[in-house]
């Protein structure tokens, strides 16, 4: 079994780190080219929305089709629509007759696509590995993801300086088709399912119904989201603050964003050296508070802090990394693999509508609060949310069976750090 799972995930990693590579250099080519061809905020903002919108409400009825539909094959039917829809922009490209609203349209397909994708690639991995192993796997997505990040801008801007973006979208295309490939040579289980007459609002209630089954797990996502919905409006305005606090130009404002990438990088790749014998609630719940105070103290810096602010900004990306990888890997253990894909479809479009909610308010925030004063006042927030989760007890219970789980099939795991209240 060790060998088997370790062999599967090597094959699905190596594609999808392809394929989240060349999409993360073709998205942060289309904001460059719309920054350079419209330099216009409104219109990047615009982008932005297009990109979590549909996600976001489509995720809420993708679920129960998720937890229904063989999700290898929903995988790289997603996946296909992407590249699909991506070969016709290029086309358009190549043609010289594409414009802002062909954007807008193929930044909501691909949003549309990935309401169906990602919950589906989550919801797969506790069938395809042991549960012991779910934080180390969830660290190594991070990483993946991290290095995308921080690869993704670099890499972008300079093939917008060498070739055409028609060119550039052939990237997106060629990783998704390397993605569908290797998953062509793994075998995914699907879950046991019921055999009855298909009901999309009753499989729906059967998703939220298994949240609540978990003792304390309400309480865990709902935080979770309130504290999202205070850090993406000021992740929004990290470029403002670097530009009209720090009085920075391009390279800081790129600086901050490689540094948060790093950040998030090394918190990936500790959560994805080992499995270890820690309460991850307790690791969440912590996560929220340094994720606070690196806001609170960002808003608290003089114009000659940048230096301070980048490191606190490494820091926010290290919390950002650990938290995500631990919070998704108790979600995978404790609830049931055939609603797993309804609960990830839920969560993952309740975590984006805070990042639109952000957007839309970014000008008022700025205007008329100020940009340090929204700092502090989020991080204080933030941190009062990460305070609140230490004290209810059924949060911190969620994870102890697991704590436990992982010291009996692995006793040579470090020594236990978590609170015992």
């Amino acid at each position: 079994m060790e060998q088997t799972w370790k062999k599967t995930f090597a094959i699905i990693w190596s594609g999808q780190f392809l394929s989240v590579l060349s999409s993360s250099i073709v998205g942060y080519a289309v904001i460059f080219w719309l920054s350079i061809e419209t330099r216009s905020a409104e219109v990047l903002a615009l982008a932005a929305i297009c990109g979590m919108l549909p996600q976001s409400v489509i995720g809420f009825f993708a679920g129960p089709y998720v937890d229904r539909w063989n999700r290898k094959r929903t995988m790289i039917l997603s996946d296909m629509f992407i590249a699909l829809c991506t070969l016709l922009l290029a086309v358009l490209f190549w043609c010289g007759t594409a414009c802002t609203w062909h954007i807008y349209l193929l930044l909501a397909c691909r949003s549309a696509g990935s309401a169906f994708h990602r919950p589906a690639m989550q919801a797969s991995i506790p069938l395809l590995a042991p549960h012991t192993q779910l934080t180390r796997i969830a660290g190594i997505n991070q990483v993946i993801s991290s290095v995308s990040d921080i690869a993704g801008p670099a890499l972008g801007a300079l093939l917008i300086s060498l070739t055409g973006m028609g060119t550039i979208l052939m990237l997106d295309v060629a990783g998704a088709l390397i993605a569908c490939t290797t998953l062509l040579f793994v075998r995914i289980p699907d879950p046991e399912r019921h055999e009855r007459k298909p009901d999309l609002a009753a499989e729906f209630r059967e998703g939220i119904a298994a949240i609540f089954a978990v003792r304390g797990m309400p309480w865990l996502f709902g935080l979770a989201i309130a504290v999202l919905f205070f850090i993406m409006p000021v992740g929004v305005l990290f470029p403002l603050m670097t530009l009209e606090h720090f009085g920075g130009g391009t390279y800081e404002m790129s600086l901050i964003e490689i540094v948060w990438g790093a950040g998030a990088l090394a918190g990936g790749t500790v959560m994805g050296l080992r499995n270890y014998r820690l309460n991850r609630i307790l690791l969440i719940n912590g996560m929220y508070v340094v994720a606070g105070l690196s806001f609170l103290l960002s808003g608290l810096l003089p114009a000659s802090g940048y230096g301070f602010f980048a490191l606190f900004t490494a820091a926010a990306g290290i919390s950002s990394s650990v938290f995500s990888a631990s919070f998704i890997s108790v979600v995978q253990h404790r609830i049931p693999a055939d609603v797993l894909g309804r609960v990830l479809s839920l969560y993952f479009s309740l975590s984006l509508l805070p990042a639109a909610l952000g957007l839309l308010g970014t000008g008022f925030l700025a205007e008329e609060v100020g940009l340090r004063p929204t700092f502090v006042i989020a991080g204080c927030i933030i941190c009062l949310l990460g305070i609140t989760a230490f004290l209810i007890p059924s949060v911190r219970g969620i994870d102890r069976d697991e704590v436990a789980e992982r010291q009996t099939q692995d006793p040579a795991l470090p020594a236990e750090t978590e609170e015992r209240s």
